[in-house]
């Protein structure tokens, strides 16, 4: 599997990103490209912020799981 991606990672070089950007510049339109650059940043910032909940949410049941495990309740703590 990750040789497969490092050959299909080496076919794309630079002129093959230009031929690219041109093909989507003719199919969008030069209006609509920040549009569609905008909604990637917003789906990809939410993404982030999702991912970061998720893993809070695992860190404070983590904790949980130890403290009941150890006998201790979260009121109990000590800082």
């Amino acid at each position: 599997m990750n040789t497969l991606l490092t050959v299909l990672l080496g076919i794309i070089g630079g002129p093959e990103l230009i031929i690219i950007a041109i093909i989507i510049l003719v199919l969008f339109g030069g209006r609509k490209i920040p549009e569609l650059m905008r909604g990637l940043g917003k789906g990809v910032k939410e993404f982030k912020d999702a991912s970061n909940e998720t893993r809070e949410t695992i860190k404070k049941e983590h904790e949980e799981l130890e403290n009941a495990m150890n006998g201790n309740s979260g009121k109990n703590k000590k800082s």
